[in-house]
């Protein structure tokens, strides 16, 4: 699991989940059950820690799968449609290793010593090294969208509305100013200060045109 490794040495925040990880890399070769188990583990707490951080509540019984779903939810990432297809079948592979885990796991469920045997030889290595990999693909993925959104976060909250002259003062060309009593306010000014998402996108969406034009110029 370098893949990983690298992004929790990144991101120190998620160093916690290293036990996690070196459970699996050590009993892989001897013993997948304790790996299912905290590949199950790793999910959850990735999930949870995103969602707690967004301010999603969970229930206590939340399967894995739900959980997966709160968080890719959470950090917008199923807004449009390829996104909520990939998530999806992200989180629905989650669910499956949390339902592997709950059929195949020792460690809280007793089982006669035929049934300890027979679940050495129930999962063949292929799908063995799939679930591990998707297990890897699913914490990079969140632990990197929740990354990103922590650093728009940040963006956004020191977002200065003076930066951005060009596109203030063509706002205020097209939709004025508004007066209130004594006092007066450009529409810039208001959309910046009630609404700083719907200013975003508006800056974005002419700063995307203002580049196109220029493109065409140059041609």
């Amino acid at each position: 699991m370098d893949k990983l490794k690298a992004i929790i040495e990144q991101y120190s925040r998620w160093k916690p989940l290293e036990v996690f990880v070196s459970r699996i890399e050590a009993y892989k070769a001897s013993d997948y059950i304790i790996c299912v188990e905290n590949s199950k583990s790793l999910l959850e707490s990735i999930g949870k820690e995103i969602c707690q951080e967004k301010g999603i509540e969970l229930n206590a019984s939340s399967s894995v799968n739900g959980i997966i779903k709160q968080a890719f939810k959470a950090l917008g990432y199923s807004s449009k449609e390829h996104s909520l297809k990939i998530s999806g079948a992200l989180a629905t592979i989650a669910q499956y290793i949390g339902e592997l885990r709950n059929e195949i796991g020792i460690t809280s469920h007793g089982r006669p010593l035929y049934e300890l045997a027979d679940q050495k030889v129930l999962i063949d290595d292929m799908t063995k090294e799939f679930l591990l990999g998707a297990t890897e693909i699913i914490s990079c993925l969140l632990i990197n969208l929740a990354e990103k959104e922590s650093v728009n976060s940040i963006k956004e909250s020191t977002m200065s509305y003076e930066e951005s002259e060009d596109f203030n003062q063509y706002w205020d060309e097209v939709f004025g100013e508004f007066v209130m009593g004594d006092y007066a306010y450009s529409a810039s000014e208001i959309l910046f200060m009630v609404d700083r998402e719907a200013y975003k996108v508006e800056l974005e969406a002419f700063n995307s045109e203002q580049s196109e034009q220029k493109e065409e110029n140059d041609e």
